[in-house]
């Protein structure tokens, strides 16, 4: 039974279907009322939700409009995304002990990932709402020494509240060297909270060296993207190297060099690897020179989009080219001008691929669905008058679970396409 204390959010007629499938998330518009009791004194109120008085960072449970009970959320009326369910038991079991339930989180998440890698691995150990911890996020990384660092990422108030039950939780359960927090997002803008970057407790060199499918790869803590380094494409790098043994390849939006160093080991015999940030070409530079790839690999600061124009004007020609950009849209109502940047790079790399070469080309934005993406690959196709036959649609690592109900988990595509 649920605790009489606790503020009940009634949605709208219709609105629970989403949250029955297990969608994590329940927005303004669609609430139809709140009902609380100031104390345990006072009568049950009713009220709106913008001039509803219940603190944000609260402890809500959520109702249909007849008053099935849906799950315990944490409310915050700073964001449109008013609540966030973080369990589908009542609130009065949920805090009964919280450092209990979320060391319980944090213990699952870890056990998940074991299965599939090593304590030498780097990986993402805690993956948001898809791991059942919403707004958060966990990179585990294992330095060459040994040591392992956790990049953390506070990005909603649902687990900036319970900040010191989740790190009491991952010292307990990973002791880790050091923890290292990357809540600089200004997705935390929209929550109504400051950004706020560095070490927790103890601190470190910001710049460490992790291996990954047997390559040694800096990682930036402080200044690389996100959290320092892209942990999801691990085994999509290994899946495009099977094809570049003794072939010319263009990496291109390469932040760390990792697809271009991965088609190296592989026995490629010239990689260019392209990026616009300086700092990223600096790292890129770092990285050939501790994997002694200076003879086959260069990196390139440049527009990559200037970059395929002037190539496909020079004449030059690939035998294998990466696309792996950053999102071009983080909304649905930039996905048509999205649509027509991946166009371009993919109409273009398909007309500086040798006849038969390879073409690996991502996206790494929820807004283009996979259906999308194709569609977009197969009108690159049609303009540059190629013939395409798709190998392999791939997505994220296992560390990159995908929750059902919650589409926005299963974000990254990945597809390896022969061109003729």
């Amino acid at each position: 039974m649920s605790s009489n204390n606790f503020p009940r959010v009634f949605l709208k007629n219709k609105e629970e279907k989403e949250i029955q499938q297990g969608y994590p998330w329940v927005f303004d518009n669609e609430i139809s009322h709140i009902k609380h009791r100031p104390n345990e004194k006072s009568e049950w109120k009713n009220e709106n939700l913008p001039d509803c008085t219940v603190p944000d960072g609260s402890a809500v449970e959520v109702y249909t409009k007849a008053g099935g009970f849906l799950g315990t959320g944490i409310i915050n009326r700073k964001s449109k995304i008013t609540i966030r369910i973080i369990s589908s038991d009542h609130a009065d079991v949920v805090l009964e002990d919280s450092k209990a339930f979320w060391e319980k989180k944090v213990a699952a998440a870890y056990d998940l990932r074991r299965s599939y890698f090593s304590e030498l691995d780097s990986y993402r150990l805690i993956f948001g709402e898809a791991d059942l911890i919403p707004g958060f996020i966990c990179e585990r990384f294992c330095d060459e020494e040994n040591r392992i660092f956790l990049v953390v990422q506070f990005l909603s108030l649902s687990c900036e509240v319970f900040r010191d039950e989740i790190l009491a939780a991952l010292n307990k359960i990973c002791e880790p060297d050091g923890i290292y927090e990357r809540s600089d997002s200004s997705v935390r803008d929209k929550e109504g909270l400051e950004q706020i970057s560095g070490w927790i407790g103890e601190e470190f060199e910001t710049k460490i060296t992790i291996i990954e499918n047997g390559i040694k790869l800096g990682v930036d803590f402080a200044n690389g993207q996100k959290t320092g380094y892209f942990l999801d494409q691990k085994f999509n790098r290994v899946a495009a190297a099977q094809f570049c043994k003794g072939k010319r390849v263009l990496d291109t939006f390469t932040h760390t060099g990792a697809f271009g160093l991965n088609a190296v080991k592989n026995g490629a015999s010239d990689v260019i690897s392209v990026d616009i940030s300086p700092e990223a070409v600096h790292m890129v530079n770092h990285n050939i020179k501790i994997n002694h790839a200076e003879k086959q690999m260069k990196a390139v600061c440049a527009d990559v989009f200037d970059l395929l124009k002037k190539y496909e004007a020079d004449g030059e020609k690939f035998d294998v080219i990466i696309l792996d950009p950053p999102a071009f849209t983080k909304s649905a109502k930039m996905i048509e001008k999205a649509y027509g940047g991946y166009k371009e790079i993919n109409l273009r790399a398909m007309r500086l691929l040798k006849e038969g070469g390879i073409l690996v080309t991502c996206s790494c934005s929820y807004f283009m669905e996979s259906h999308m993406f194709c569609d977009m690959i197969m009108h690159a196709a049609m303009d540059s008058h190629k013939r395409v036959q798709i190998l392999e649609k791939r997505g994220a690592g296992p560390d990159h679970p995908v929750l059902l109900g919650y589409p926005k988990s299963e974000y990254l595509k990945c597809i390896i396409c022969k061109v003729q």
